[in-house]
């Protein structure tokens, strides 16, 4: 599924991205782990994978 960084605390690593809906949703550290990402900014497009509710990863979106 795709998606847009909204918030980024690179602190904590957590975070929220916007749904294409505009629905925000919540990641923790170990969802931008997985992604194996060192920074995101507002604005960029992600791919993130879920479980039900929980989003379980977040990697930047490529072609």
């Amino acid at each position: 599924m795709q998606a847009t960084a909204y918030t980024y605390d690179p602190d904590t690593r957590t975070g929220q991205v916007l749904l294409d809906d505009g629905t925000p949703m919540p990641f923790d550290a170990p969802a931008f782990d997985a992604g194996g990402l060192r920074l995101l900014r507002p604005g960029q497009r992600v791919r993130i994978e879920t479980e039900g509710t929980r989003i379980t990863l977040v990697t930047l979106q490529t072609f």
